[in-house]
């Protein structure tokens, strides 16, 4: 079969506007096809046998004002999560190096708030800059910023900051009213505007269409400069929460996703993330075939179970994968 060869995705060196029509017509191809495609480009762009490892510790629990239908810490739904208070730095820094000596380059801390309070940016600076400290790349995710915290977290030395758009623009409005899809592209906007690396992905299996699917990776694609990371989330169910009894997502369909996300955003890290515990083996390996070479590491992801490392170290030697090195530039 041959290429839409006008397509203006980054392997032809263009990038110029990329349209849903376009996006659709490579979603849609052959699986075969599409895998074909998209690993080409991975492997042209990464060593297809290294994946990142990154941490992801939660370092204030629960409590939050916003009613993200997905989340077990949304104080809007009966989860039975109790909330906690912000971590401190030591007790962290603690948790960072033992990341570092699990093998993890990039350490990433959480905090379920709508947006940081300005009382608690003191902590949060000595966080990023403790972490950096130890040679690993540093990532938060707190919520909404405004142009202020986001210059001083880039003073602080942060390397990336996570704030998912989560769907579709359209679909937008089931899963989140307290927020805007206008919001969070407003916080990616004002972390990039301070220098900060963008993490912006989503969740798949809320009761979303393909359609939706591909809407929100042509908004990550069509952003001022791509994410350079891109979580694809499998949703987990939370009992409590608005989206408990979702219906789970084909198998196939999400790796199709994986599949565009690398194809539309060559140079992005694509990150395998919540939901791995519910994949076989065999959907992960074609995940990572597609194009996936990031994932978070540990038993937990921030409230979530996550594969042990024991069962992610067994099933990477059986793929021949390794742990993608960290190089900073200093």
């Amino acid at each position: 079969m041959q290429p839409h060869t006008d397509c203006p995705t980054a392997e032809s060196g263009n990038r110029g506007q990329l349209t849903a029509s376009d996006a659709t017509f490579i979603y849609n191809l052959p699986f075969s096809d599409l895998l074909f495609r998209a690993h080409g480009i991975h492997r042209a762009n990464f060593d297809p046998n290294a994946v990142q490892m990154s941490r992801l510790l939660s370092v204030k629990t629960g409590g939050c004002a916003e009613d993200c239908g997905y989340c077990s810490q949304s104080a809007h739904y009966p989860t039975g999560l109790k909330a906690s208070k912000l971590m401190e730095v030591d007790r962290v820094l603690s948790e960072a190096r033992k990341a570092r000596e699990g093998g993890a380059t990039r350490y990433c801390m959480g905090a379920a708030w709508r947006s940081p309070k300005d009382r608690d940016m003191d902590s949060i600076v000595a966080m990023v800059e403790g972490v950096r400290a130890l040679g690993m790349e540093t990532c938060m995710t707190l919520g909404m910023l405004t142009p202020q915290q986001s210059a001083r977290l880039a003073d602080a030395g942060l390397d990336y900051y996570n704030h998912n758009i989560d769907t579709s623009e359209r679909f937008y409005s089931e899963i989140i009213t307290s927020r805007t899809f206008a919001d969070r592209l407003d916080t990616l906007a004002n972390v990039r505007q301070a220098g900060i690396k963008v993490c912006a992905g989503g969740i798949l299996g809320m009761g979303e269409t393909a359609e939706d699917r591909i809407s929100m990776l042509v908004t990550l694609a069509n952003l001022p400069a791509p994410p350079e990371s891109v979580p694809i989330n499998m949703l987990i169910p939370i009992p409590g929460s608005k989206l408990a009894n979702a219906k789970p997502i084909d198998p196939i369909e999400f790796v199709r996703t994986v599949a565009l996300a690398r194809i539309l955003m060559p140079a992005s890290h694509v990150r395998l993330s919540a939901g791995r515990t519910d994949m076989s083996d065999e959907m992960q390996a074609l995940c990572f075939f597609a194009g996936a070479n990031s994932i978070f590491v540990g038993e937990t992801l921030l409230t979530a179970e996550n594969p042990g490392e024991d069962h992610d170290a067994a099933l990477f030697r059986r793929l021949g994968l390794k742990a993608e090195q960290l190089e900073r530039a200093e």
